[in-house]
């Protein structure tokens, strides 16, 4: 899919299907098919394709040929089976305008639109856009970090609250969820690397030119903010190795527990089985085979052996 956006009272407006791709500052490109690959090319601009992006070398994620800068980030987002994922995305820089080309939905290129005259230093711009948007992406991997913390938090007062008396499928959920909540930060301290990279890029361009002398503080503060989100994914990595520790002790806390339990059973039931076994030899003289009252006397030593054994499992506590 295509879709254009052009400055407007200081916001960005849709362009309608098939308007002159001339009149855009921002062009989108979602999973592009050929034609409109083409109408993006027609613009002066090389269109990578996903193969390209997904390359690590620096020399082809950031790169310039002639007056076009290429930048390709590694953002967080939707697949088209709405499920998680991280994939690459081209921000293209022409004098003129931006084109992005992405693969997946990540979510502040829905967000942006609407927001482009209350996000960073306004749209006017293809370098405005650019930063805005960055200040858009920031801003939403701040939040994915802060939900994880919240939910990190929320798991880790849960685990302490129930403890060993929590059932193994609750335990079990709680290391998906810590599983769950490792990657996403994992993938969110990916994308601020790929951006730190791409925004120092962009400044270093900016300071070649000579130009954007108000953009400047913008992408220091952009710097600054990427620097202390990584800082607070540290930070959240050791909560995850905590709470996946505090997890793994809890659930080796229940099969102690339960292991426990049975071997305290089998020292119960292990005195009537040695008054079992005795009776149930076949010597020639064994006087209580004969007894009337042999059977009841057996029984009520298997019992009390076993009632002995338990008592004193209570008198230490071991029960």
């Amino acid at each position: 899919m295509l879709y254009a956006y052009a400055p407007a009272d200081r916001k960005l407006k849709q362009l309608p299907q098939g308007t002159d791709l001339a009149q855009a500052v921002w062009v989108d490109l979602y999973r592009p098919l050929s034609g409109q690959v083409a109408l993006a090319q027609a613009l002066g601009v090389e269109v990578p394709t996903l193969a390209d992006m997904e390359e690590i070398e620096v020399s082809n994620r950031l790169y310039r040929e002639g007056s076009v800068d290429y930048l390709t980030v590694v953002l967080p987002g939707l697949s088209e089976t709405k499920a998680p994922m991280s994939g690459p995305v081209c921000f293209i820089l022409h004098p003129e305008r931006l084109v992005t080309v992405r693969h997946h939905a990540p979510r502040p290129f829905e967000t942006y639109p609407e927001r482009a005259d209350k996000v960073g230093p306004g749209c006017a711009d293809p370098r405005r856009v650019f930063l805005s948007l960055m200040e858009e992406i920031v801003g939403r991997l701040a939040d994915l970090m802060e939900g994880s913390g919240r939910a990190l938090d929320a798991l880790m007062a849960q685990v302490f609250e129930e403890g060993a008396k929590a059932s193994d499928d609750a335990l079990q959920e709680a290391l998906r969820q810590v599983a769950r909540e490792s990657d996403l930060i994992s993938r969110v301290r990916q994308s601020l690397l790929t951006l730190e990279r791409a925004i120092s890029y962009f400044g270093q361009a900016l300071n070649e030119a000579g130009a954007g002398h108000g953009l400047r503080p913008v992408v220091k503060g952009l710097m600054r903010d990427i620097r202390a989100l990584e800082v607070h994914g540290d930070f959240l990595t050791s909560r995850v190795a905590m709470a996946s520790d505090v997890t793994l002790g809890m659930v080796n806390l229940a099969q102690n527990k339960t292991v426990k339990i049975v071997s305290v059973v089998a020292v119960i039931f292990l005195p009537p089985t040695v008054i079992a076994s005795a009776y149930g030899m076949n010597f020639a003289h064994m006087p209580e085979l004969q007894w009337a009252f042999g059977y009841p006397m057996a029984l009520a030593l298997m019992l009390a052996s076993a009632v002995l054994t338990y008592l004193f499992f209570k008198w230490k506590r071991w029960l």
